[in-house]
């Protein structure tokens, strides 16, 4: 057992408090909803980028490189000036969802480099330019751009021209539980010396101003170059710092003549370090030396090439000499995360595989978040500020008074997306179990607990409107998870977790059989199911009276929430045979989904076109009756997902479940006929249940593995190539609907999103279909095959094309014959400066036809996949 796994027994054991700390911080924490008063609901403008250094947030903090305890009462993270930017550097900058020509964007260069679980040790990159910050040019020209071109980047101003920049590396060790090792090296990369003043910050989250709590924490000097900490949530602690550097105080309190020219009793603002390094005001900085805000100042003259580092140490008060073993701690916890990695990756041979990986578990590990939010609170407002206007009483998220969030969740991006997602967090669990199935295990949980779950039983989905529906994939990452843990600790599966889960997924499943099959038809209506502008129009919008989607990809979702369900329910019959009865009702009502989208009843509802052998989606009209909406996207594949294959030996533990469904396949044999060859077992007498039989299976991936449709180079694409030379048009008599491929960022801003499901690739779906090639395998064997890729004449097994299929999507992250990196597309510095290539990002989504890595770029969360699909062999 590695020394890192030690500290993960201890904290599952409750012997030492190893997750007190970690980079909990946001990213980002002005422009949420969270931090939004407004009557119109227009979080981007309520609080600013601009404001963010003078405002005092409600609900969460943010910082550059930041961490704090578990419940944000502390929090630590860096600050920094060039001596020509026009703002200290505390926060990284970005466009708001308005200024930027394909949505909100982050506009700086970092990366997350490394990390374990417990962040016993945490490293991260942040380049800095000499120069000042390009902020107004970054804003303007991607203003000018519009949504026809690509994003303007920092890497595309002239920030970095001569190599001109600093190199950040932030490095957190932990000596224990609660002291902590913090060191900041800064290398100049220019050709000049170069100066640069690096603040290390530590201040208190507000929660005194609001009318709940008038505690008011303190910093204050304890000696020369030490801060005493007084939190009394929090142990007696001393931050020390390295060389006796000066030492700045304030307050964690909006400056409201600033923001709001009006008068205030404080005297000491948020913004009083910036006010006094930049401007030489004296009176922002606190001459008492106390706050509850504070900053270390320290002043670095760099040589060309040369590097300097800045250390600091939170500890007991009882740390004598501080520093003496800090390097020989620091080196060994650098030593402890190899020794883990080398565990955790000992069947991967590639180096640069392993680099991928690696970067990819930092940056999911580097994306935890203290998520704190109180509807009830929001809506109604603190007793210390002025009310809420009244249109909140009924606006955004006005039927979610009972949500309560206060926990550590993992983020979808910090920056971008610093609010959980319910299906994003779903993904990100399987990357999060490879390394610590506790807290994946946690983050499944988490939602589905009282404060977080609707009490009609629907999961919240994100924070800008917590009634919509992400696709019910909850169920599938708890099996996932579960297997993961079992096959890791030597085939003990934590049962109690799987029974708790599947009793609350129990009310989940019944809210959407109750709200989206509106018809009792089994044929089911989610909106957009986080696939934004998949659709010919948006398909979360309210249709007109009489219109109504039968949706192929909610439908599918369905059948695969039914297996999930019915497979977990099979596996808690070995200790309690009372599941045999629920497996029962999730293999029926699989089957009634199944009957309902291939029509087995004659009721007009199949899903399938005979004549385009695929799946879509199709509009009910009061005139016209049924109309097939066309589009050949993953709306038609996704019922590839609903394949279940269950051994005999696990149907002989479960009697009851299979004289159940004896007696049902014997009596309703138009739905026993949809079952793929139930009563002849396939490979190694196993039985499948599928909404595909085989013909369909092969028909479906005819279009899928077609280079010319679905197959590009690095995965399979949202929407089919055939879509750029045949546009889909629904016309009506008011306007046309067309439906363009798009491989890159959207082309429109049409229903509000800044991704594009029509063209680029998505870690998701490809991996759930990898998944699903797999288990058709399992069933099917060796025997199977389908040409691959179609038209190519050259015919392969469904486990080979699923290997094929995950050698395309590791191709976007590792180097290639010519040491390029797909994803990094055609930027010359990324590719071969050595200070820049082997750093990566995990992207949102990636182009449909050259890999180039584009939304979000620090999408550490379902991108992060790629963990996953590196390990050999995703199933088990």
């Amino acid at each position: 057992m590695t020394p890192e796994h030690q500290r993960l027994a201890d904290a599952k054991d409750k012997k030492a408090p190893w997750r007190r700390f970690g980079p909990y911080l946001s990213e980002r924490q002005w422009g949420t909803v969270r931090e939004d008063y407004s009557a119109s609901g227009d979080a981007w403008n309520y609080v600013t980028h601009d404001m963010a250094r003078s405002y005092a947030y409600r609900w969460g903090e943010e910082g550059l490189g930041g961490i704090s305890d578990d419940e944000q009462l502390l929090c630590l993270a860096l600050g920094l000036w060039n001596g020509h930017d026009p703002i200290l550097k505390e926060r990284l900058f970005g466009l708001s969802g308005a200024e930027g020509n394909h949505g909100e964007d982050v506009k700086e260069v970092y990366y997350y480099l490394d990390s374990t679980p417990t962040h016993s040790y945490m490293q991260m990159l942040y380049k800095y330019p000499h120069h000042a910050f390009p902020y107004a040019w970054l804003v303007q020209e991607n203003a000018r751009r519009g949504r026809g071109k690509t994003e303007f980047e920092l890497l595309d101003t002239a920030a970095f021209h001569e190599d001109r920049y600093f190199d950040v590396f932030m490095e957190y060790a932990k000596a224990s539980p609660e002291d902590l090792l913090l060191q900041y090296t800064v290398v100049n990369r220019g050709p000049e010396t170069a100066t640069v003043h690096v603040l290390p910050q530590l201040w208190f989250r507000n929660t005194w101003a609001w009318g709940k709590d008038d505690y008011r924490p303190q910093l204050s000097v304890a000696a020369p170059g030490t801060i005493a900490v007084e939190h009394r949530e929090l142990p007696d602690l001393r931050l020390y710092c390295d060389q006796q550097p000066e030492l700045l105080f304030c307050d964690n309190v909006t400056n409201a003549p600033r923001l709001y020219h009006a008068g205030s009793y404080e005297r000491f603002f948020k913004d009083g370090v910036n006010e006094y390094l930049l401007h030489g005001n004296q009176a922002a900085i606190n001459p008492e030396q106390q706050g509850t805000k504070a900053a270390v100042h320290y002043t670095l003259t760099l040589a060309p090439g040369q590097s300097q580092t800045v250390r600091l140490r939170l500890g007991s008060p009882d740390l004598a000499s501080p520093f003496a073993d800090f390097d020989r701690l620091l080196k060994q916890r650098r030593s402890e995360t190899d020794s883990f990695y080398q565990e955790v990756q000992k069947d991967i041979q590639s180096a640069d595989a392993r680099n991928v990986q690696r970067q990819a578990f930092a940056g999911m590990l580097w994306s935890k978040q203290f998520y704190y939010y109180d509807v009830t609170e929001w809506l109604d407002g603190d007793p210390a500020m002025p009310p809420p206007p009244k249109q909140r009483r009924e606006g955004r998220n006005s039927g979610w008074r009972h949500l309560n969030n206060a926990d550590i969740i993992s983020m979808p991006d910090k920056w971008e997306y610093p609010w959980y997602a319910a299906w994003d967090l779903a993904f990100h669990c399987l990357p999060l179990a490879q390394l610590d199935p506790d807290f994946a295990k946690s983050q499944l949980r988490l939602l589905l607990r009282d404060w977080y779950m609707h009490p009609n039983g629907q999961l919240p989905a994100y924070e800008w409107a917590l009634g919509d529906v992400n696709p019910p994939v909850h169920a599938w990452a708890t099996w996932r998870v579960y297997k993961m843990e079992q096959k890791q600790s030597g085939g003990q599966g934590d049962t109690a977790f799987l029974e708790s889960v599947f009793h609350r997924l129990l009310l989940n499943f019944t809210w959407w059989v109750n709200r989206k099959d509106n018809h009792n038809k089994n044929i089911f209506q989610g909106g957009f199911l986080g696939l934004d502008n998949i659709g010919v129009f948006d398909r979360n919008a309210t249709l007109p009276a009489g219109f109504y989607i039968e949706q192929a990809d909610g439908t599918s979702w369905m059948a695969m929430y039914t297996l999930n369900m019915m497979r977990m329910a099979l596996e808690l019959t070995k200790t309690n045979p009372v599941y045999q009865d629920l497996a029962s009702k999730f293999f029926e009502h699989f089957l009634y989904i199944a009957g309902a989208m291939t029509d087995a009843d004659n009721a007009g509802l199949d899903l399938w076109d005979d004549e385009d052998e695929f799946y879509y989606d199709v509009l009910n009209t009061p005139d016209k009756g049924r109309h097939a909406l066309k589009v050949r996207s993953i709306v038609g594949l996704i019922p590839l997902f609903a394949v279940e294959v269950l051994d005999e030996d696990l149907l002989k533990e479960a009697p009851r479940f299979v004289k159940r469904m004896n007696w049902f396949l014997d009596n309703r044999p138009q739905l026993a006929s949809l079952v793929s060859r139930w009563q002849e077992p396939g490979k190694g007498d196993r039985h499948l249940l599928s909404l595909l039989r085989g013909h369909r299976v092969k028909r479906l991936l005819k279009r899928m593995l077609d280079e010319a449709e679905f197959l590009s180079e690095y995965g399979v694409r949202a929407l089919s190539r055939y879509h750029a030379e045949h546009p889909y048009v629904y016309h009506t008599p008011k306007q046309d609907f067309t439906i363009n491929y798009e491989p890159g960022e959207s082309a429109t801003d049409l229903f509000g999103g800044n991704s594009n499901w029509r063209g680029p690739i998505w870690f998701p779906i490809n991996f759930l279909l990898i998944e699903s090639l797999q288990r058709f395998y399992h069933y099917y064997g060796d025997d199977f095959k389908v040409e691959y890729p179609t038209g190519s004449g050259q015919y392969s097994t469904l486990l080979e094309i699923a290997d094929a299929l995950t050698e395309r999507l590791t191709k976007l992250f590792l180097r290639n014959g010519q040491g390029q990196r797909p994803a990094f597309g055609g930027d010359k510095r990324l590719q071969t400066d050595p200070n820049f290539r082997d750093y990566l990002l995990f992207h949102e989504y990636f182009h449909g036809d050259n890999g180039r890595g584009l939304g979000a770029s620090h999408q550490t969360g379902w991108t992060g996949l790629i963990a996953k699909v590196l390990q050999p062999r995703i199933m088990p």
